[in-house]
C-alpha cells in the first residue's frame, strides 16, 4: 500500500512540475514554438480535469499564455475542444481556477472575430456573466476582461454580450473599490459602446455614464484613460448620447485632463471633447463657454503625432458651425499650432486634418480669411498641395481649404504670391477675387500695378472662354488701355515694330 501511495505521490509531483514548468516556459516568446512542436496542447488538456486544483490552475494558466501568443495557438485551443471544459469549470471550480479559465477565454477571443465567436459558441457568455457576480474581485476582473475582448470585434458580438446581461453587472463593477476592476469594467463598457448608437444606449440605460463621469477626477491615470475612452465612445454616436455625457457634468473638469501627466489620458480626454463638439452648435458653444478652446489650443501646441489629431479635429468642428465660434477659435490663437501641424507633422493624415480645420476657420468671412492670410497660411497650404509626396487625400483637403479661404479673402496682398505659384485650378479663385475687388478700390488698383501683380495676370494664357479668361478680361477692363498695353508681354515687341519703319526711312 505504501508503495502505491509513493508511486501516486511521485506521479502527482511529476504532473505538478510539468504544468508549472510549461506555464513558466510559456511566459517567454522564444519557447513558444518548441512547446507547440512538442504537442504540449494535447498534454495539457487532460490536466484541466485533474483532481488536484493546483494542477488544473497551472494547466489553464499555461494554455492561456500559449493562446495569448498568437492566433494559431488560440485556434489550437478551439480545435482541441478545450473551451467547453473551461466553460464548465467557470461554474464549478474555485476562484483561482475561474480566473485562469477566464484568462484562457480572453486570450482566445482577443485575436479575431472568428475566435471570439468560437468562445461565444462554447457557451462562455453565461458563465462569464455569472463570474461578474462572484465575491472575489479577481474573478470579476478576469470575466470583465474576457467580455470586453469578445465585445470589441464587432457589433454582433457586442450585442451577444449585452443580451447575456453583462452591462448592468459591469456598471456595478465600476462602483467597486478595486482600481483594476474599475479600469477593466470601464474598458469593457467602452468596447461595447463603440459599435452603434443602440449598444451605446444600452450602456447609458444601465446608468454607466453617471458612475463613470466622476472618475475623470480619479488620481489613477489608467482609470482616467478608460473612463475618457468610454465617454468618447458613448458621445460619438448622436446628439442625444453626447448630451447625456454633458449632463453628467464632465465640463469643465475634463478640460483639466488635457494637462494631465499621462499622454494617453490627454489624448482620450481630447477625443471625448471632440466627440461632443462635432454634433451641434449648442454643444460646441458649451465647450467654448467652459474655456475649452483655449485649453484645446494649448493641447494642440504641446502634443505631437497622433495624439494631436483629436485636438486638431475639435478646433475644426467648433469653427465649422458659425462665424462666432470660428472667431472664438481665432481669438484663442489656434491658427499657429494648426499651421505648425501642416508644416512639421510627418504623417499625411495629420496634415490633412490641420488643412481641413484651417479651411473651416477661414471660410466664413473676409475677416476670418484675413486672419489666416496674416498668419501666412495660404503659401503653406499651396506648398502641401504641390508637394510630390503628398497623398491624394492631403492634396484634396489642401485644395478645398485654399478654395474656401481664397473665396472669402479680400486682402489682395495675401493673394498675390498665388499668382506666381498656384496651378490653374487654384489660380482662378485668386484672380476672381482681384476681379471682384479692384473695380471698387482705387488704392488696390494702384498697388496691384506697382507690385507686379497686373503684369503677372496679363502674362497668363488662359484658354479662351474659360472662367479664368473671363476674370483676366474683367481685370483688364478696370485699367486704361495704355496701362494694359504697357504691362502686356508683347508690348516691347510692338514698340520695336513701330520703330522699324522709321529706321528703314532713315
Amino acid at each position: 500500500m505504501r508503495a502505491v501511495l509513493q508511486v501516486f505521490e511521485s506521479y502527482q509531483k511529476a504532473r505538478v512540475n510539468f504544468v508549472q514548468t510549461v506555464a513558466e516556459l510559456a511566459t517567454r516568446p522564444q519557447n513558444i514554438e518548441a512547446l507547440q512542436n512538442a504537442g504540449v496542447m494535447q498534454l495539457l488538456r487532460p490536466l484541466l480535469l485533474d483532481n488536484v486544483p493546483s494542477i488544473q490552475q497551472s494547466a489553464a494558466l499555461a494554455l492561456g499564455r500559449l493562446a495569448n501568443y498568437n492566433d494559431e495557438l488560440a485556434e489550437a485551443v478551439v480545435s482541441n475542444e478545450i473551451l467547453p471544459q473551461l466553460v464548465y469549470s467557470l461554474a464549478e471550480q474555485n476562484r483561482f481556477y475561474k480566473k485562469a479559465a477566464a484568462f484562457v477565454l480572453r486570450a482566445v477571443a482577443k485575436h479575431s472575430p472568428q475566435l471570439a465567436q468560437a468562445v461565444v459558441d462554447s457557451g462562455a457568455l453565461d458563465a462569464l456573466v455569472g463570474c461578474l457576480e462572484e465575491f472575489d474581485p479577481g474573478v470579476k476582473e478576469a470575466a470583465a476582461w474576457a467580455l470586453g475582448y469578445i465585445a470589441r470585434h464587432n457589433g454582433e458580438l457586442a450585442q451577444t454580450v449585452v443580451d447575456a446581461g453583462a452591462v448592468p453587472l459591469l456598471v456595478l463593477c465600476v462602483q467597486e473599490p478595486e482600481l483594476t476592476l474599475k479600469r477593466i469594467s470601464a474598458s469593457a463598457l467602452s468596447d461595447i459602446s463603440k459599435h452603434s448608437p443602440e449598444l451605446a444606449q444600452a450602456v447609458v440605460d444601465a446608468g454607466a455614464v453617471a458612475y463613470l463621469a466622476p472618475l475623470i477626477q480619479s488620481p489613477d491615470g489608467k482609470l482616467k484613460r478608460q473612463v475618457c475612452a468610454c465617454l468618447a465612445q458613448v458621445a460619438k454616436h448622436s446628439v442625444d448620447l453626447a448630451e447625456v455625457v454633458v449632463e453628467a457634468e464632465v465640463f469643465p473638469k475634463i478640460l483639466n485632463l488635457l494637462k494631465d501627466m499621462d499622454v494617453y489620458v490627454r489624448k482620450n480626454a481630447a477625443t471625448a471633447i471632440r466627440e461632443v463638439a462635432k454634433h451641434t452648435p449648442e454643444l460646441a458653444q458649451l465647450i467654448v463657454n467652459a474655456g475649452g478652446v483655449g485649453a484645446m489650443v494649448d493641447y494642440v501646441a504641446e502634443a505631437r503625432g497622433n495624439a494631436r489629431l483629436p485636438g486638431i479635429m475639435t478646433l475644426g468642428y467648433i469653427s465649422a458651425f458659425s462665424e462666432t465660434l470660428a472667431l472664438a477659435v481665432i481669438v484663442s490663437k489656434a491658427i499657429p499650432p494648426l499651421v505648425n501641424a501642416v508644416v512639421t507633422e510627418p504623417e499625411d493624415h495629420l496634415k490633412s486634418a490641420a488643412c481641413w480645420s484651417l479651411g473651416q476657420i477661414g471660410r466664413h468671412s473676409p475677416d476670418h480669411a484675413k486672419a489666416l492670410a496674416d498668419a501666412n497660411v495660404l503659401p503653406k497650404l499651396l506648398a502641401v498641395l504641390l508637394h510630390d509626396s503628398s497623398s491624394e487625400d492631403l492634396k484634396t483637403k489642401a485644395k478645398r481649404a485654399l478654395k474656401s479661404v481664397i473665396q472669402k479673402c479680400v486682402h489682395l496682398p495675401a493673394l498675390e504670391p498665388l499668382l506666381h505659384d498656384a496651378p490653374e485650378n487654384i489660380l482662378k479663385y485668386a484672380v476672381h477675387q482681384f476681379a471682384k475687388v479692384l473695380p471698387h478700390d482705387v488704392a488696390a488698383r494702384r498697388s496691384f500695378v506697382t507690385s507686379g501683380g497686373l503684369q503677372k495676370v496679363l502674362e497668363l494664357q488662359p484658354e479662351p472662354g474659360s472662367k479664368l479668361a473671363d476674370f483676366v478680361n474683367a481685370i483688364k477692363e478696370v485699367y486704361p488701355p495704355e496701362i494694359v498695353d504697357y504691362y502686356s508681354p508683347n508690348y516691347s515687341k510692338q514698340l520695336l515694330d513701330m520703330l522699324d519703319p522709321n529706321a528703314a526711312g532713315e
